[in-house]
């Protein structure tokens, strides 16, 4: 049986083609379908699955922990196949989607599951349903257990120090948003857009129960109620706050890029959130790096200002 699953390729952010893994054939008795003794008797499913990733990191590292291990992925698929019925082979193969996008370093997922002995009295060779799961429909799921969030706040307009310690207060009452750290405030010079003013800058540390989509919109909310308008890219504004990371999740979904596509280059956001946790790494296109040492490289680092006279923590 095939792998050749009729989907196209998928292209990355940067426009490259994302590598592909594929495991074809995997074999496992199940118990799934509407009829009795399908549930009673059951019968053999076969199950192709192809990887949308990029391989580039395990390639050059040779380490297989930057890589999907395709024998546990086996073992994965194989269970469930051999798991809970199901009437439809449609619902298995959702099921097996949305495990094949667990790991971190998957971006997409094909999957085809096979019913080759179906109950159908006329002859036939194969009875197939195909899927394409994209990892953004991640970003709708709220996690089964709470999730490590990395917030940037910035703002150029208004009183800045009280609209950063507004944002703060309003985060802290988000449901299913529990604030860990805050960071010290930094003041930097804007980075594009038009002549501006300076930017008073810090980083929230939080855990969350929310989806990744939730948040976002929480954090757009409170950017609304301070009269946040994005009528200029990289313009001046009242309140940004940007979603740096949640958990591993990848996504090159356009309303919400995770981790966020310019957050390696940014002093902005890497110098107080080094200082809210020196030992932060920050998922890049080659794996994790620390964020130190992308701080060491980022371009904006020499505007940065220390404010140490001005504290969220006691807003908290």
């Amino acid at each position: 049986m095939s792998t050749g699953l009729g989907f196209g390729p998928i292209t990355q952010g940067s426009g490259r083609l994302l590598d592909q893994i594929r495991l074809s054939g995997v074999t496992a008795r199940g118990t799934h379908g509407v009829f009795d003794f399908e549930r009673r008797e059951g019968q053999d499913f076969v199950v192709d699955v192809v990887l949308h990733t990029d391989i580039s990191a395990a390639a050059a590292s040779d380490d297989l922990t930057r890589t999907t291990h395709y024998g546990e992925l086996a073992g994965t698929v194989a269970d469930i196949v051999r798991g809970d019925p199901v009437d439809l082979i449609e619902t298995l193969a959702e099921r097996i989607a949305w495990a094949c996008l667990e790991p971190p370093g998957v971006f997409a997922v094909d999957v085809a599951v096979h019913k080759p002995q179906a109950p159908i009295e006329e002859t036939f060779g194969d009875v197939v349903v195909a899927i394409r799961r994209e990892r953004t429909i991640l970003l709708e799921r709220a996690p089964a257990a709470p999730v490590p969030v990395v917030l940037a706040l910035g703002t150029n307009m208004g009183d800045r120090l009280m609209i950063l310690r507004g944002a703060v207060r309003d985060l802290r009452a988000v449901e299913g948003l529990e604030i860990d750290v805050i960071s010290p405030v930094i003041q930097t010079d804007p980075v594009g857009g038009p002549d501006q003013p300076d930017y008073l800058n810090a980083v929230v540390l939080a855990t969350s129960t929310l989806s990744a989509n939730d948040v976002l919109a929480a954090c757009n909310r409170i950017e609304g109620e301070f009269g946040r308008e994005r009528t200029v890219r990289w313009g001046p504004r009242t309140l940004d706050i940007d979603v740096i990371s949640y958990g591993e999740l990848r996504s090159y979904d356009e309303k919400l890029t995770l981790p966020h596509p310019r957050a390696h280059e940014r002093a902005f956001v890497l110098a107080p959130w080094l200082a809210a946790d020196e030992h932060a790494t920050l998922l890049t296109d080659s794996g994790p790096e620390k964020v130190a040492t992308l701080l060491e490289r980022a371009p904006d680092r020499i505007s940065l200002r220390q404010r140490p006279e001005l504290t969220l923590e006691h807003w908290a």
